[in-house]
């Protein structure tokens, strides 16, 4: 291997890999939870096959227009490694090979376009959807993740190598992007059948809490990894995402207290994401102490957010704006008054002396990453519409995507509805045998 070569922080990086990798079949079960039981299966595959579409699309160009060499401006890489061809195998990114920092990116790619599918919970055709992921990592996310993570010694990305916008990980990238795609389609495909009026609430707070908990768990390699190798700013970073999330749980449940009277299991799961979130362009800038005020600040200001679709009429079905889109914004800010300046990063925040100058580039970062994203995934999202149609129609809508999507239903209730008929029908215990044992019997 050439000089330069790190064993430990190639290891580290391939393992934090994994750890996102496994993300996505958490936001599947956090997204699955949360709707009604009829839209179940179509929540978890339409997480799950941006695992398939995005690999791809990566390996043929998404790698090289992300990270190739800058084709100009810092807008866009170059073709030169279209199909993942012409890469040096011995060429490192830092102290790790450049497939290893090609694997790692890649699974950012591909839980990103995964985010938005909680804002058209229980309306989207499958077949749309996956036209719309392929459609949107090519002309919205492979060239933010080259504005925003391309480094070339002041001749990358126009956002973060030239213009000093900090992302440590992904706050502007992946969750204002995300959040502002999932803006745009809610607006697209319009309100569920039923909103305002039913009550809609998870069917499986249990798989809720699950996913959650993977994602959190998940959220350490989306971090920690960032810092590509296996130092003291990837230790910070993991504390620091820790830290956040905690307080951020906190901070949606006292705020749920308040505003509803009531702890909730939603909450805190919501709480936890909300804090991750926020962490996420922060956690290579800031302290500890930092982290505790970033994740109480997202975590209060999410949960109010998500009660903004009922103020303006927007039906974002499972609150990725609430909680990615506000997140988001909340922790790219957030660094310009809690970046220390001897973390990962040099730039101080206001608290720390740096004035206003990094929360202007903050400032700027998320404005553009979120216009950018809404007007094109609203573009698309209507193209798709007046094409091949997006939304389902009301009769499959009201009686259950899964089947009219999938064919399939996520929980066989045959058994169950025989087990009752069978209980119905048998004649009561007599009194000579004792109920328990005719029950004992009968299982």
């Amino acid at each position: 291997m050439p000089d330069g070569f790190s064993a430990g922080d190639t290891a580290f990086v391939f393992i934090c890999a994994a750890l996102v990798m496994l993300m996505t079949p958490g936001l599947a079960f956090f997204y699955g939870g949360m709707v009604r039981v009829k839209s179940t299966l179509n929540m978890l595959v339409m997480s799950f096959i941006s695992l398939a579409i995005v690999t791809v699309l990566w390996v043929l160009y998404g790698y090289t227009l992300a990270f190739g060499p800058d084709a100009g401006a810092g807008l866009i890489g170059n073709l030169d490694y279209l199909g993942m061809r012409g890469i040096d195998l011995n060429a490192l990114t830092g102290t790790i090979p450049v497939t290893g920092f090609a694997a790692f990116q890649l699974m950012f790619a591909i839980i990103t376009p995964a985010l938005i599918s909680g804002a058209i919970a229980d309306r989207a055709k499958f077949a749309a959807w996956s036209l719309f992921v392929a459609l949107w990592v090519t002309i919205v996310y492979f060239p933010v993740a080259h504005w925003v993570f391309f480094f070339d010694g002041g001749n990358g990305g126009w956002l973060g190598d030239r213009n000093g916008v900090i992302d440590f990980a992904g706050g502007t990238a992946v969750h204002i992007n995300a959040g502002a795609a999932g803006l745009a389609l809610a607006l697209v495909l319009g309100k569920r059948i039923g909103f305002k009026k039913d009550p809609m609430r998870p069917h499986s707070l249990p798989l809720v809490m699950l996913g959650s908990g993977l994602l959190w768990f998940g959220w350490f390699g989306f971090n920690a990894g960032s810092a590509l190798a296996a130092n003291g700013v990837a230790g910070m970073a993991f504390v620091n995402t820790q830290v956040a999330t905690a307080a951020a749980v906190l901070g949606w449940l006292a705020y749920e207290k308040i505003r509803h009277g009531a702890f909730t299991t939603l909450g805190a799961a919501s709480g936890a994401v909300a804090g991750l979130v926020a962490i996420t362009p922060a956690c290579g800038s800031v302290s500890p102490l930092g982290s505790i005020a970033i994740g109480l600040i997202a975590g209060a200001l999410c949960a109010a957010a998500i009660s903004l679709k009922y103020k303006f009429g927007f039906d974002d079905s499972l609150d990725v704006v609430g909680v990615h889109l506000v997140g988001g914004v909340v922790g790219s800010l957030l660094i310009g008054f809690f970046a220390t300046g001897h973390v990962g990063q040099t730039a101080s925040g206001l608290f720390y002396g740096g004035g206003l100058g990094q929360l202007g580039k903050q400032a700027l970062g998320v404005v553009v990453v979120l216009v950018y994203s809404f007007v094109l995934s609203w573009l698309l999202g209507q193209a798709i519409q007046k094409t091949i149609g997006f939304r389902v129609s009301e009769d499959v809508e009201v009686s259950g995507i899964d089947q009219a999507e999938h064919a399939e239903s996520a929980y066989d209730f045959t058994a169950v509805g025989a087990s009752l008929a069978r209980t119905v029908a048998a004649p009561a215990p007599s009194a000579a045998v004792p109920a328990e044992k005719t029950e004992v019997d009968a299982r």
